[in-house]
């Protein structure tokens, strides 16, 4: 049988579009909740108890200085809760948020352009879903940029946001960086600049990148309170892959600082809480290697696994009917296979699941920690 060679698809010449001509279907004045809000109600009123019980271990993991993480879907951002966020992180209840690439997609969106979603069947039958000029070209500018200064994908991002910009070496400095310096750890971050800036044609200096919608950003918010925000990001999930710049290199470079970075957050759970809020795969799969990583290295050292942490898992699935404070289920049970439950379910410590709306969970949990 003869077979047809396949060659890789050439995204150099994509016909990419400003996001102007993009008919977004949400809005920062339409979803933004303010913090004083009335919470939206609870899917089971028997939740309250629970999620005062997690305020209350919040609270100690912070009055102890023990780690509280938020992993987060890119829902929680779309329904408004940036702000309620913000005031967690400014009183110091949330010490690392982690999402995916997604949840930074919109959350840039959001910021620069006031509006963000799309209609992925209507994009797609057009070869337009994704093709938007801006938010690829800012978010890889701002990962290179700072790559060079040690920061991951969501720090990165976080500062042009807060900043409104990044700063850029000019090609001839970047030449003589990776020319003198060929084997220094920054050798493939300064090419990927370098070669961006060729082919898109960016300029060296001050790039000015005005966020007029900024407090509608998780993202800038995390950086502005100096708490760390790591993104999860797979290569050629993301709308970012619809653009000639598209980078798998940079992306990955950035989620490798992350998942690093990540990994620093967990060593320091023991006591502390772990809330996933609607993220089903990514967040599950990202902190099973996590700790691992981090019990492999305390057991070298002679120390304990973590197991004393309060874990939270808050989705709108029904969790598989089955109660998962019993344990695991067997194989031949369907709730054995949802990951967000079964994964959280083994990491060690008390994991609960809501089934809970998740802008529900935080309104509601920010209203235990006012209290």
């Amino acid at each position: 049988m003869k077979r047809t060679p396949v060659a890789p698809l050439d995204l150099a010449k994509l016909q990419v579009y400003p996001l102007a001509e993009r008919q977004s279907l949400t809005r920062v004045e339409d979803i933004l909740i303010a913090p004083a809000a009335p919470p939206r109600p609870l899917r089971d009123p028997a939740q309250a108890a629970v999620i005062q019980e997690c305020a209350k271990k919040v609270r100690a993991a912070r009055d102890n200085g023990r780690s509280v993480m938020l992993v987060y879907g890119a829902h929680l951002l779309r329904n408004g809760a940036a702000l309620l966020l913000d005031e967690l992180m400014g009183q110091g209840y949330l010490t690392h948020l982690a999402t995916n690439g997604a949840g930074t997609i919109h959350d840039w969106e959001y910021a620069w352009f006031g509006a963000s979603t799309e209609s992925v069947e209507m994009g797609v039958a057009g070869g337009k879903f994704g093709t938007w000029h801006e938010t690829a070209l800012n978010i890889h500018v701002a990962l290179m940029a700072g790559a060079l200064d040690g920061l991951g994908y969501g720090r990165a991002l976080g500062r042009l946001i807060h900043e409104d910009g990044v700063t850029l070496p000019s090609v001839n400095e970047l030449r003589e960086l990776i020319h003198n310096e060929p084997a220094h750890p920054l050798t493939a971050a300064r090419a990927d600049l370098l070669q961006a800036m060729l082919t898109q044609q960016l300029p060296a200096g001050r790039i000015d990148v005005k966020h007029p919608h900024k407090r509608a950003s998780i993202l800038g918010s995390a950086y502005k309170h100096g708490v760390p925000l790591t993104v999860h990001p797979g290569i050629g999930y993301d709308i970012i892959a619809n653009h000639p710049i598209f980078s798998g290199s940079v992306i990955g470079r950035g989620g490798e600082l992350d998942f690093k970075l990540f990994c620093g957050s967990v060593a320091n759970l023991e006591g502390g809480v772990l809330l996933s809020v609607g993220s089903a795969i990514m967040g599950p799969q990202v902190f099973e290697k996590s700790i691992s990583c981090v019990n492999n290295l305390r057991l070298q050292a002679g120390q304990p696994v973590i197991s004393d942490l309060g874990i939270y898992v808050v989705d709108l699935q029904d969790g598989g009917n089955w109660d998962w404070k019993q344990g695991e289920p067997p194989k031949t049970n369907p709730a054995y296979y949802l990951r967000f439950c079964k994964s959280y379910s083994r990491m060690g410590g008390q994991m609960q699941y809501l089934q809970c709306d998740n802008l529900a969970f935080i309104q509601h949990l920010a209203a235990a920690l006012r209290g």
